[in-house]
């Protein structure tokens, strides 16, 4: 089992900056690829970015330039540095790690975007 924490969701004007942070814990050792997804009111959870073991990212277009995903593997920790905040980022931000085990969900962090 994989457990994963998030933290650094909240409010921020148009423009603003965000960083979120997922530690993992648990059987992090199995942890390979782990990611971002959100979330918005009526719609599908859907990728933000992802980024491997080896440090290969892929983003959505619609982040790409704004978002920058890293990791820090002796901390079994992505970040997600969020910038150039629009109003249509606003959602629920949920970390997820991808382990020989399965794939392990945090909690969501709200991320809410006021224009």
């Amino acid at each position: 089992q994989v457990q994963l924490v998030e933290s650094g969701g909240g409010l921020v004007q148009t423009g603003g900056s965000l960083r979120l942070s997922c530690a993992a814990s648990g059987r992090a050792s199995n942890v390979g690829a782990m990611g971002w997804y959100c979330q918005a009111p009526g719609k599908q959870r859907e990728l933000v970015a992802r980024i491997t073991s080896g440090y290969s990212a892929v983003y959505a277009d619609s982040v790409k330039g704004r978002f920058t995903i890293s990791r820090d593997n002796a901390k079994n920790t992505v970040y997600l540095q969020m910038n150039g905040l629009k109003p249509e980022d606003t959602a629920v931000y949920y970390c997820v790690a991808f382990a020989t085990t399965g794939s392990y969900w945090g909690q969501g962090t709200q991320v809410t975007v006021s224009s």
